[in-house]
């Protein structure tokens, strides 16, 4: 409901996303399409990067907030002088010794500054701290710097930008560094984020949505989620079936049929799975304030007609067919639902049968 009003830029936009993802080779781009929410800002039209978006800004104020052809070191260190790991008190007793330890601390921070400088890095994505020395320095080089990256980001950018995750400062060379067509600082009201874009491998995309409230946010991001997943799923297997509770229906039908080639416990279990597969349609019917009695007698005299892409229309209290009017859903989710709700009730029903038959009586008498 809270995607209402932008529907069609969004369907255009999660199809051109999992097209963009496909197009490079990717056979589940539903695991490379990443969304984003932010709330409390101006209401805007969901937007489509090709790229990764972080949620971090600077982390100094005179980095450049845009880059070009931006080379990017990614490193899973700190950016720090290393604390000991056991307690430690260093006594200085001359005030000439301060001043050595001090500027022997600044050259350490200095050399880390260096390495970074002779590979060409125009940005450092850092998974941890970064030293206030070091991002003065690195600001004075025009590097763009961002520290404490999560994990599963970092690793988002390895994958897109082809660089090479350093853990050791020392070893980190320009063959190591990943590639982006740029690196730009945007904000959605207060939160101020960073949008990498046209990255060396490709096969990354960002969709970028605004909401009134958090709670509004997360139910169109679980939305658009799941219309990435059955968009790609279609695509992947290349097969769709008709909704709006038609196939449901179609299928019910055929068990009933079926029903009567069987006798005893066989039939009624064959009933009984068409009469669950009902469920699916007298449900929309109920949601949407129709009598689901008048609308599954409905459903069942078009089938029966050989109308089976007839499906129950919420909007007039009608039939119509599904595929016609673009009520799709593909068949691998399809299957997969009637597969684990298969399966759970076989289990259900497996779990209570043990129950049903009481403790299992190990033989012997209660004085044995």
């Amino acid at each position: 409901k809270g995607a209402e009003l932008d529907k069609e830029v969004l369907a255009h936009l999660i199809v051109q996303a999992v097209m963009s993802v496909r197009s490079t080779g990717v056979t589940r781009p539903e695991h490379q399409i990443a969304v984003h929410s932010f709330h409390g800002a101006e209401h805007t039209q969901p937007q489509l990067i090709n790229g990764v978006l972080l949620e971090k800004e600077r982390s100094h104020p005179m980095m450049p907030e845009h880059i070009k052809n931006a080379k990017i070191a990614l490193l899973n260190i700190a950016l720090e002088i290393r604390t000991p790991e056991t307690d430690a008190r260093i006594t200085i007793q001359d005030p000439s010794h301060l001043q050595k330890f001090l500027d022997m601390e600044e050259e350490m921070l200095s050399k880390m500054v260096q390495s970074i400088v002779r590979t060409g890095a125009s940005a450092v994505i850092c998974q941890k701290g970064i030293d206030d020395y070091i991002q003065h320095k690195l600001a004075e080089h025009g590097i763009l710097a961002i520290r404490r990256v999560s994990k599963k980001d970092l690793e988002r950018l390895r994958d897109a930008t082809g660089g090479t995750i350093i853990t050791a400062i020392e070893d980190l060379r320009a063959e190591h560094l990943g590639n982006a067509g740029s690196i730009t600082e945007a904000r959605n009201g207060q939160d101020a984020h960073l949008l990498i874009r046209d990255c060396k491998r490709g096969g990354f995309a960002t969709l970028i949505i605004t909401s009134s409230t958090p709670h509004v946010g997360a139910e169109i991001r679980r939305a658009i989620e799941d219309a990435i997943g059955d968009v790609a799923s279609a695509l992947r297997t290349d097969k769709a079936v008709a909704g709006a509770g038609a196939t449901e229906i179609a299928l019910a039908l055929r068990l009933h049929s079926y029903a009567q080639t069987l006798t005893g416990r066989e039939q009624l279990a064959a009933q009984h799975f068409a009469q669950a597969l009902e469920v699916i349609p007298v449900t929309l019917a109920e949601n949407a304030g129709l009598d689901p009695i008048d609308m599954i007698t409905a459903l069942k005299a078009e089938h029966k007609k050989g109308k089976h892409n007839t499906g129950l229309d919420v909007s007039t209290g009608t039939t119509f067919d599904a595929i016609t009017q673009g009520i799709i859903e593909p068949l691998e989710v399809k299957t997969q639902a009637l597969s684990s709700s298969t399966q759970v009730a076989t289990l259900l029903l497996r779990i209570d049968d043990i129950i049903a038959r009481g403790p299992r009586n190990t033989g012997g008498s209660a004085e044995e």
